[in-house]
């Protein structure tokens, strides 16, 4: 063989590398923010006291389903 084709080898099994890793990683971070979600309750409540709001468990119910829902449509 040529040196061009092993070049040329050499380039396309980096850029199929490079673009399964792209993938790969990404999937297993959407699974792994699915699953760990950056913000529970316990954060949102003390958010909502350092901003001086009296956080009621309605409320916060209502802007987890917001974030919840908001994950969820970025993820489609």
């Amino acid at each position: 063989m040529t040196t061009g084709i092993w070049i040329f080898i050499v380039i396309l099994a980096l850029l199929a590398g490079a673009a399964g890793g792209f993938f790969l990683t990404r999937k297993y971070m959407m699974d792994y923010l699915k699953k760990n979600p950056p913000i529970n309750e316990e954060m949102l409540r003390m958010m909502m006291m350092q901003m001086g709001q009296k956080p009621s468990q309605k409320k916060i119910n209502q802007m987890m389903q917001m974030m919840n829902r908001n994950m969820n449509q970025k993820l489609k």
